[in-house]
């Protein structure tokens, strides 16, 4: 139990961070090029608490890190409340979406750079011992947002990799495409509970953690 509630408390933060500032920066991008929907409805925030999701962010989290503790394996993943964009408002929306789509996971990648160098920063001064609370949750964080960037960047809509997809084909085939986005979800689960999903985001995985070890 105490080893449970440990790791609860190392992986809160990152996990609160990483889903929430996911969100945050959709709304940043999509008002920069002329949506302010995010904006009119407060959303336009780094306070994470402005994008909490009871069951996303907090209930599904805890409950696959409780099962990967008392299984092994696993995929921890979590959700915000969506920053609501509306693609119409952009100045060029089949452009602009590409921008808004990456900016998601530009911020997990972004943010395990910052665990990264948190964590160098702690070995290095001598702040903390190895193994300890601190550098356990600087590891965290950079696991925590390299699985939300690659998942997110999945070619599924309504993942973000899917709009980045969507955004860069052709009209016609922009819009046959399109029409996977009611079942996106469901085809993601069927993903997960078949096995197929970790070995889809390897790639993605390999790129993050290529770019993290330049800071290393």
């Amino acid at each position: 139990m105490d080893n449970l509630i440990q790791t609860i408390t190392v992986y809160a933060l990152p996990v609160l961070f990483a889903i929430t500032l996911h969100e945050a920066a959709h709304g940043y991008v999509a008002r920069h090029f002329g949506d302010l929907t995010a904006q009119e409805a407060g959303r336009i925030s780094l306070n994470p608490l402005r994008h909490v999701d009871p069951i996303g962010t907090i209930v599904v989290p805890l409950a696959l890190l409780l099962v990967t503790r008392l299984m092994g394996g696993g995929l921890l993943f979590g959700w915000a409340k969506p920053v609501p964009v509306n693609w119409s408002r952009l100045r060029k929306p089949k452009q602009d979406m590409l921008w808004v789509a990456l900016a998601g996971p530009a911020s997990n990648l972004l943010q395990a750079i910052v665990w990264v160098l948190i964590w160098r920063a702690l070995l290095e001064t001598g702040t903390v011992a190895g193994g300890s609370f601190w550098e356990l949750m600087a590891h965290a964080g950079v696991q925590v947002n390299l699985i939300l960037m690659a998942l997110n960047l999945i070619p599924l809509p309504p993942l973000d990799g899917g709009r980045v997809v969507f955004s860069l084909l052709p009209a016609r085939a922009a819009w046959q495409y399109g029409k996977i986005e009611p079942y996106g979800i469901v085809i993601l689960l069927v993903l997960m509970m078949t096995g197929w999903l970790w070995p889809i985001m390897q790639p993605l995985l390999a790129f993050g953690e290529w770019v993290v070890r330049a800071f290393l």
